[in-house]
């Protein structure tokens, strides 16, 4: 009896986590227990960026140039345009390293995606929660290491409120900064994994239909173009929103 082709698990094969690397023209590579495919990712993707700004990136230039030059661009504009400008001067300086890491190592993990035989680890939900956990962590410890406990509290009491509310509304307030986690956990991860299960279909309606569903190829493409938009915007969006929610606990009176 022919077997019948199941859509369903062709794209969870390839979008669910695994311990093996299927490279073409190479045997199976076979991870450690303690080793996922996306943890893989994860780690290459860190490398890559160790010799991406330790070994090819040129300091000793006086005026920069080339690779060098585009990646100071983008560090200053994250600096001025996204940390500074939330965080404010002196705290925005310090922790821009923090903000350029979150920029450059989720940009490096979605665009890896794409790559074939490589995986997309930002659209396992387990990735995108440790870099949400940072964020929470700064907005949390960050803001009563910076202001104090009574001054972490005080960012979570709303101006003007009468004190019977408050206790109602700052248990809400700090509840919020966990609900503001989630969200960049879920946005992430829910983009970076619907985008590519939609590559997946259209690329399995080939096989299961044949020469019928060629067309479903270009718009494949035209999916997996807009992707590539799709894992800078991300990036931004997650860097920006960071900023921003650890900037609204560090100034409250702003």
């Amino acid at each position: 009896m022919k077997e019948t082709f199941d859509l369903n698990e062709y794209i969870m094969h390839h979008m669910k986590d695994s311990h093996e690397w299927h490279l073409p023209f190479l045997p199976t590579i076979h991870l450690p227990e303690f080793l996922s495919l996306h943890g893989l990712m994860v780690i290459l993707s860190a490398l890559f960026l160790i010799l991406l700004f330790g070994v090819f990136t040129r300091k000793n230039q006086r005026v920069p140039r080339g690779l060098t030059n585009l990646l100071e661009v983008i560090v200053i504009f994250i600096r001025d345009q996204i940390v500074v400008a939330h965080i404010g001067e002196k705290d925005g300086r310090r922790m821009t390293p923090l903000f350029c890491t979150f920029f450059f190592f989720i940009l490096t993990l979605n665009l890896m995606g794409l790559i074939p035989f490589f995986v997309t680890a930002t659209a396992n939900i387990n990735v995108t929660a440790a870099l949400a956990l940072i964020t929470l962590c700064f907005m949390i410890f960050g803001a009563v290491y910076k202001n104090g406990l009574r001054g972490f509290f005080k960012a979570l009491t709303p101006s003007g409120v009468p004190v019977p509310l408050l206790i109602l509304l700052v248990p809400l307030e700090f509840i919020g900064l966990f609900v503001k986690a989630f969200s960049l956990t879920i946005r992430l991860f829910a983009n970076m994994f619907a985008g590519h299960i939609v590559i997946f279909s259209l690329l399995g309606l080939v096989i299961l239909l044949g020469f019928v569903a060629l067309p479903s190829v270009l718009l494949a493409l035209f999916i997996y173009i807009l992707e590539v938009l799709v894992a800078f915007l991300q990036a931004y969006i997650f860097t920006f929103l960071s900023a921003m929610f650890i900037g609204h606990i560090y100034h409250a009176e702003h």
